[in-house]
């Protein structure tokens, strides 16, 4: 009937990807090139260069005023030519320049959101090994009241510590089968 200090303890293993991502951070736009190679590795560094010069509005205006040169030309030319200047010439440079520049802007958008959830997810990590160190410190305190309580009913009812039945507790008053309970009706 005593507890006899037989409880299943949980035991916490820490995925093994918990102490991999402390080694590493997160993955940025510009860093997911591929590089496979000396010539990968060349094209890619070279069409990062490229890009990131035409990739300003700085350029974009340049492109927009070399356009402008051929203005006056296509406007002498009749409706097909402007159709065909505004198509062919002002679209292309000047819009080129523009969409990388919306490019450059959602990708510092999307390392900046990489990052915060990289945190976040460290953030909650972090919480969950606490809970963990707080359920294991409950777990002791609970083994130890446990052993204090087998330890008092011991004392009580004059049985060694660890007799009996491991499963009963302090309030153990079930009724055996097809017994009448004698406290009332109620069944603790």
């Amino acid at each position: 009937m005593f507890y006899s200090g037989q409880v299943k303890r949980f035991v916490h293993i820490p995925h093994p990807h918990i102490e991999a991502r402390k080694h590493r951070r997160p993955l940025k736009v510009a860093e997911n090139l591929d590089r496979g190679g000396r010539t990968a590795a060349f094209n890619a560094s070279l069409a990062v260069k490229i890009t990131a010069a035409v990739g300003t509005m700085w350029c974009a205006y340049i492109f927009a005023m070399i356009a402008l040169i051929s203005l006056p030309d296509a406007i002498r030319a009749g409706r097909p030519a402007i159709i065909a200047w505004i198509a062919q010439t002002f679209l292309q440079l000047v819009l080129l320049s523009i969409i990388i520049v919306g490019q450059n802007v959602q990708a510092a958008a999307t390392d900046e959101r990489s990052q915060a959830t990289y945190e976040d997810a460290d953030a909650v990590l972090h919480t969950a090994l606490q809970i963990q160190e707080h359920l294991q410190a409950q777990d002791d305190a609970l083994e130890t009241l446990l052993n204090e309580i087998a330890l008092l009913k011991s004392h009580l009812t004059g049985t060694p510590v660890g007799s009996g039945n491991s499963a009963a507790t302090v309030h153990d008053r079930r009724p055996s089968p097809g017994s009448v309970p004698t406290n009332g009706g109620s069944v603790h």
